[in-house]
């Protein structure tokens, strides 16, 4: 099944229960299709310029998304009302994702900062605070004590959610990181970059496990 946008597509994903799938596009919206059908059930509108983001929660209930906008939203994503805006960001957020309990939301911007959000109150909870150049992607880990941050700097962070601490910082790409994800063990962390490779980490030690080779290039997801 393909289904139809009139505009680029810059993030995509399914529900937990896997009927439904999110998109979010540079037309500005927020769109949540049925999986099975491929009919548009939801879009979300209020983002004011091109959304790059988009997630759901653990439990299906909300969506999250990130926005050239710099700001982040929460979203119902039965009725489709926007639930919270999130401000603070200083220039694009590039890439947003829920904690495994569905009570947080990580952020990250083009303005080189990773920021951990209360889902409920809207609070930040922190500002992580290490990279020298545009955050690209972010995610948290399996059981939510931490956060994995890959940016244009060519590193990879992953920080102590609890405290905002730098646990460990990953080097070897010589280009861009685009894309970053824990194992669902959390023991393992990939990462994907401009200079073409997959690098899979110990994420406890931060060693280099494998390096993936083969695309002739960018990585990006």
């Amino acid at each position: 099944m393909t289904i139809q946008t009139l505009s680029g597509v810059n993030d995509i994903g399914f529900s937990p229960d896997g009927k439904l799938v999110v998109s979010g596009s540079d037309d500005r919206s927020v769109r949540i299709w049925d999986a099975l059908t491929g009919d548009i059930v939801k879009e979300l509108k209020g983002h004011t310029d091109w959304v790059q983001s988009v997630a759901f929660s653990p439990d299906g209930k909300q969506v999250v998304s990130g926005s050239d906008d710099r700001s982040v939203r929460i979203w119902d994503a039965l009725t489709g009302d926007l639930v919270k805006e999130l401000k603070g960001h200083t220039d694009w957020v590039q890439s947003v994702a829920f904690s495994p309990d569905g009570k947080q939301v990580v952020s990250g911007s083009k303005d080189q900062s990773v920021w951990i959000w209360n889902a409920l109150t809207r609070d930040l909870v922190k500002e992580l605070k290490g990279h020298t150049s545009q955050v690209q992607s972010v995610a948290f880990s399996p059981d939510g004590k931490q956060v994995m941050s890959g940016s244009f700097d060519q590193s990879v962070q992953i920080w102590d959610a609890l405290t905002g601490d730098l646990v460990k910082e990953l080097k070897g790409h010589t280009d861009w990181v685009q894309s970053v994800a824990f194992s669902p063990d959390g023991k393992q962390v990939v990462s994907g970059s401009d200079d073409r490779s997959v690098r899979i980490w110990d994420a406890l030690t931060g060693d280099l496990v494998k390096e993936l080779k083969g695309h002739t290039d960018w990585v990006q997801s």
